[in-house]
Formats: structure tokens, sequence, C-alpha cells
């Protein structure tokens, strides 16, 4: 991982401080605060992994000194996401805990990552959003100069802060429907350790299943980012796949899950 750097102030005290293998333990992890959880374990790994290839990850403190959010990034060349984004940096993901809204922490968390960009000599930030679930709304990025660079389905958006306009924009990758025929007949699962939570949604959908549909998933790990950003849909580290047709393009619950199968079954 990275070696911890001087925290970045921001508003009424509020800094950010570098996720380090040092720091890892002493903060919660996406507000997963059990340090044997298994999305825990799989993300301190990823990120060491990642940490090699730029990836950055920081954690937003209040003055309390209570966590407060949460932001990642990493080069385009290297980004888990279903994009062509070389040249610029590429937010992941960004959270800020409902307690401390409403109060510029979301601007402070973008700033940095565009101050950051700028020292790499990058072209500027890209990030993707959606209006549905597990991802950023583009809402805060409007907000902070972002436009929109393009669209994948069903809601899937690309938003771009540039920082020379005549710069080339970062766009979503294509063929999502080639690349779904490619992984066969059966349920399949593409997941990856990019996202904490996931491997919880991840071991109640193989068990059920295996308990009340009879059918044993096949598991493929993404282990590269140039394998999320081949992932069958845009979100880049998640897919749920069935007979070759994408049945849930971000993780979802053992619920979620019964009531996709059971149309299926209509």
């Amino acid at each position: 991982m990275t070696i911890a750097k001087s925290p970045t102030h921001g508003p009424a005290g509020y800094r950010l401080v570098d996720v380090t293998e040092e720091s890892f333990d002493a903060l919660p992890c996406c507000g997963i605060k059990l340090r044997t959880h298994p999305g825990r374990l799989q993300k301190r790994c990823w990120l060491k992994q990642n940490a090699g290839l730029g990836l950055r990850a920081k954690t937003l403190i209040a003055p309390s000194g209570e966590p407060g959010g949460y932001i990642e990034y990493a080069p385009g060349e290297h980004a888990w996401r279903g994009i062509e984004a070389d040249g610029y940096l590429v937010i992941h993901c960004i959270w800020i805990y409902n307690a401390h809204r409403e109060k510029g922490c979301g601007r402070l968390m973008i700033d940095d990552c565009l101050r950051e960009a700028r020292r790499a000599g990058r072209s500027g930030v890209a990030v993707v959003v959606r209006d549905g679930p597990w991802m950023a709304d583009g809402r805060l990025f409007v907000e902070n100069g972002f436009e929109l660079a393009d669209t994948a389905p069903p809601d899937f958006q690309l938003l771009v802060r540039k920082f020379d306009r005549r710069t080339k924009a970062p766009k979503f990758r294509r063929g999502w429907e080639i690349k779904q025929r490619q992984y066969g007949s059966g349920l399949v699962i593409v997941r990856s350790g990019q996202c904490p939570h996931s491997a919880k949604f991840v071991e109640d959908i193989a068990a059920s299943a295996r308990q009340e549909y009879h059918i044993e998933p096949t598991l493929v790990d993404l282990e590269t980012p140039a394998e999320a950003q081949n992932c069958p849909t845009p979100y880049g580290t998640f897919a749920l796949l069935l007979d070759g047709r994408l049945i849930a393009d971000h993780p979802i619950s053992r619920t979620r899950f019964r009531n996709i199968m059971n149309r299926q079954a209509v």
C-alpha cells in the first residue's frame, strides 16, 4: 500500500488520511469494523495488490476523530470500471456518512483528487455514476464542474472534469452483449475484491442457487484492472449472468436473487 502523506485538511477541521498497510486496521473499511469480516480481509489484499498500480484510498476523518467518508481512485489505465480512460484519474467510489453530509466534505474529497491528478500530470478526473444503486450520485460531481462524456445501458453515465477541453474524453467500452455470451450456459458470478460488501452477497447468492434452485454456480474472479475493464457490465467489478444473459449488474441480496430467478421460470 502507499506510504502515508501529510493529511489534507478541509472544512471545519475535516481531513483526509491515506489508507495504508499501517492505518488499515485502525479504521473501518467501507463501514465494516469487524477485522475478521471476509470482505474486509478481501479488501485489504486487493488494496495491497493494486497499490503498485497507483491506486489511492483515503478516509475522511471528522473533527471528533471518527470516520466520515471514503474516496478511492486509480489511474485510468488501471481503473476497475468498464471504461477507456487513459491519462485520467478515475474515481472508483466516494461516500460520506449521513452525519457528515452537507458540510462540504464531498467537495473536499473531489478537490483532493483533482490536485492529485494535476500533480501527476493527468488530463483530468473521470467517474462512473448512475441513477441506480451501488454507485455514486452524479449530482455531486456536476456541482463540482464535471460534465457528461458518455453513457451506457441501463443508466450508467461517465462524467469527466478535463483540465484542457481539447483533450480526448474517456468513454465506455462496448460490446456488452458479446461479452455476456462468452460466459456460456449456467449461472455465473463475476466478482472482485474491490468492494468488501460484495463478499457476503456472493456467498448468499451461491448458497441460494445450490439450496433452492439446485444450480452449482461458476465463480469467476477478476484479478486485474484489464479484466475489470472488460467485464460484461460497465460496473466492472461484479456481474451475475444466467445462460449468457446479464441478470444483475451490481451486488444483490438473496431476496433480490430469488425474485429474479422466480421470474425466469414464468
